[in-house]
């Protein structure tokens, strides 16, 4: 490969996709929720247990999965998409388009989108954030040791 980066970048561009995706449906999330804005303090308590399913038994184990897996890459120069592994692609293709499709065909009631969409993505920021948050502590340093998995 012609063209390539290290490892510290690949973390950096996994924080930062992470981050670009949970914005993105941050944004979504808040459109519908300005539309049906009744129970809010209800609907408040269900994004967050949204945000906690996912957060502590998803994204978090999917952190520690890729961060490992970035940490064990023998060449010194990457192609740029390998944040991700293969199936982690297939994955968020099948997410973006279920989402959209769910959302086009009006399959599920906006208060179910304002919820899901809100904790979701505030589950796919924090991910992100740790993966920026592990690059800057180690970024001087020889990055990878994994980070302990809590």
């Amino acid at each position: 490969m012609k063209y390539g980066v290290n490892r510290k970048v690949l973390l950096i561009t996994a924080g930062v996709v992470w981050i670009i995706a949970g914005a993105n449906i941050f944004r979504i999330g808040i459109m519908t929720w300005l539309t049906d804005s009744q129970y809010w303090l209800f609907k408040i308590g269900e994004a967050t247990v949204v945000f906690l399913l996912f957060f502590l038994f998803v994204f978090k184990r999917l952190y520690y999965k890729h961060t490992k897996r970035i940490g064990e890459k023998k060449k010194e120069k990457n192609c740029p998409f390998s944040f991700f592994d293969v199936k982690g692609w297939i994955v968020m293709v099948f997410m973006i388009t279920f989402g959209v499709t769910m959302r086009s065909f009006h399959i599920l009631p906006d208060a179910f989108i304002s919820v899901f969409y809100t904790g979701l993505s505030l589950a796919l920021i924090f991910t992100g954030v740790l993966f920026i948050r592990y690059w800057w502590i180690n970024r001087k340093g020889n990055l990878f040791t994994p980070p302990p998995e809590e």
